[in-house]
């Protein structure tokens, strides 16, 4: 037997894991011990998704077309990332806006599937869909129903931005690979990528006078909710994070589950799980749903991942700022106890 066992891939990575020590997993006593954690796990994990560039470009920003609904406006919005890489969305604001105060504004990211279409109501054919729909239940829309202004944007490698041989499959087709392999192969992640797009959105955020950048908000499911769940962690202007369908610990679901390379975050383990890494949005508030019939973010690792993560937010004297709501489902945006609870926080 003891010769099979030896032949088990995922019990060695297992054993491996926990032969690894984090060299900066969470053990302060004080918030300002916390504090410093904080910094050096930050500075650490954005070294590790392969850095940011050093000077922002300019966002030369353009609204490509503006349609009105019953009851919100949406414009088609791009504006540059980087030098050579647009970043394409839809701002979406619910009407009426509340007299002239500047609106709380959320962030939404898709996951895979279609992109940022799938998420804002637009069928492939273009048309609009009559009701929530898909694993993603529309949730930009559903922001907009709360009341929210919202930016969502197009992920890196989705939808509207692609490579040739993935618009040609169709649809659901993403860029993942190989432009995630493409990262690794450069020293950079997809995570860096795509975070990176998103701190540029909170940038474009600033520039429209409708926004309060102080109540900023993203949202995500999936591979949105890992962007959501980094982009958090690593910039401070976020108020409120609403994961969805993505936090666990990296041992339960990234190292033993298949997933899409876009997830992979070289060295992390060496340095952090992802609880640790939750607790760099402490004292700032941070809700994860996840479904029971979850099959490539298990539960109870998800209610573990929690738990570990609430003694960081108690550290911060910010328990009231972490929640937690499991519903009976598989993969999928639930979206009910979220808005109830940034209702509170944003």
């Amino acid at each position: 037997m003891h010769h099979e066992q030896e032949r088990d891939t995922l019990a060695f990575s297992h054993q491996l894991y926990a032969d690894t020590p984090r060299q900066l997993a969470f053990q302060a006593a004080t918030v300002a011990e916390a504090e410093v954690w904080q910094r050096e796990l930050r500075a650490k994990l954005i070294e590790l998704v392969g850095g940011f560039p050093q000077e922002p470009c300019d966002l030369e920003p353009e609204v490509l077309e503006t349609y009105e609904f019953p009851t919100y406006f949406r414009e088609t919005v791009q504006f540059k990332s980087r030098p050579h890489m647009s970043i394409f969305g839809y701002v979406l604001s619910p009407k009426p806006l509340n007299g002239s105060a500047p609106n709380p504004a959320i962030l939404c990211l898709a996951g895979h599937g279609r992109g940022v279409d799938d998420i804002v109501g637009i069928e492939e054919d273009g048309t609009m869909r009559s009701e929530y729909g898909g694993y993603q239940n529309d949730f930009a829309l559903q922001c907009v129903a709360h009341g929210y202004s919202v930016l969502a944007i197009e992920q890196f490698g989705f939808g509207h931005r692609r490579d040739p041989v993935a618009r040609e499959r169709g649809g659901g087709n993403s860029s993942c690979q190989p432009s995630s392999g493409a990262a690794l192969l450069l020293g950079q992640t997809m995570v860096g990528w795509r975070v990176y797009d998103a701190m540029r959105a909170f940038d474009y955020l600033e520039t429209r006078p409708e926004i309060n950048i102080n109540r900023l908000g993203v949202m995500g499911i999936s591979g949105g909710g890992t962007t959501t769940f980094f982009t958090a962690a690593i910039d401070t202007r976020v108020k409120a994070a609403v994961v969805s369908g993505y936090f666990n610990t990296f041992r339960d679901s990234i190292l033993s589950v298949s997933h899409c390379i876009d997830n992979y975050i070289p060295n992390v383990l060496q340095y952090a799980e992802m609880y640790d890494i939750a607790g760099l949005i402490a004292p700032r508030a941070l809700f994860a749903e996840s479904g029971t019939e979850d099959t490539i973010f298990p539960i109870e690792a998800t209610r573990f991942a929690v738990n570990e993560a609430r003694a960081i937010f108690k550290c911060f004297d910010a328990d009231d700022k972490l929640g937690l709501e499991v519903f009976e489902a598989g993969h999928s945006f639930y979206g009910v106890g979220a808005f109830e609870f940034l209702k509170e926080v944003l």
